[in-house]
């Protein structure tokens, strides 16, 4: 791993992009934050433009000009759907390894990006969730669902969050999949019984006073067991974030989810 890589943290001024940028700079001595990418740099205040060049990172709206000029290793790329696939394959076109925390990802979208991330030799990250405590909470879900065959993830979100469902929940759902996929839980195909993601229906709440919650829970003759991750607070993420970016270094595929990782 070179010593202290360069990073671009993209959506840089969401709440999890100024999380992300305090955390490397808080972490001087293990990585570089060198750019913080953001949509509009027109509509920043001065004030914050300040800030920002005060601790040495500039920001920028314009992401391919800043990868064009070379020496960045990673992207953390953290915006919004509507941009997460092309930022990536952006990134690897130009050399960089993509730590992608943004969702709304097809299976499409996955699979071109490990296409590319093999061809360039480049590590990828796909994260759904950097809490530790939640990437436990989705590896207990699938070792339970070698054993109860009925079950139904529901999952609570900031009113804020553009997708639904999250792409914590669609990953639960595919692990639990990949260990059961004999769901028995009763389907009349109405709306109210949930959306289904490989075969499993999650339920999605969108609501004031919520960061990040989700249980899965599972039916079986005369008991339930409910396997639940909340977080608190977005300094949870954290931690994964810089786990991520030290893992990527030794990576030459894609890694989908952080359990694969730990």
């Amino acid at each position: 791993m070179p010593q202290r890589p360069k990073i671009i943290v993209a959506g840089a001024l969401g709440k999890m992009g100024k999380a992300a940028v305090e955390t490397f700079l808080a972490n001087s001595d293990r990585f570089e934050l060198v750019a913080a990418v953001l949509r509009d740099l027109g509509n920043v205040s001065e004030q914050v433009k300040q800030d920002h060049e005060q601790r040495g990172v500039k920001l920028i709206d314009n992401l391919e000009a800043e990868l064009n000029q070379g020496g960045v290793d990673i992207l953390i790329e953290l915006t919004t759907p509507d941009s997460v696939f092309e930022n990536s394959k952006l990134a690897l076109n130009s050399g960089v390894r993509p730590v992608i925390g943004a969702t709304g990802l097809s299976d499409d979208d996955i699979n071109e990006l490990n296409s590319l991330s093999q061809k360039q030799g480049l590590g990828t990250i796909i994260a759904p969730n950097f809490a530790i405590g939640a990437i436990l909470m989705m590896k207990f879900a699938a070792q339970a669902a070698k054993y109860m065959d009925r079950y139904e993830i529901i999952e609570k979100h900031h009113e804020a969050k553009v997708d639904a469902p999250s792409g914590t929940a669609i990953k639960t759902a595919k692990l639990i999949s990949d260990n059961n996929g004999q769901n028995q839980s009763p389907q009349a195909g109405e709306i109210s019984r949930g959306e289904l993601h490989y075969g499993v229906p999650i339920h999605s709440l969108r609501l004031q006073g919520y960061v990040a919650s989700q249980e899965v829970i599972f039916g079986a003759q005369g008991q339930t067991l409910t396997i639940q991750h909340d977080t608190i607070d977005r300094s949870s993420f954290m931690p994964g974030i810089l786990l991520a970016s030290e893992k990527i270094m030794e990576l030459d595929r894609l890694v989908y989810g952080l359990e694969n990782l730990i």
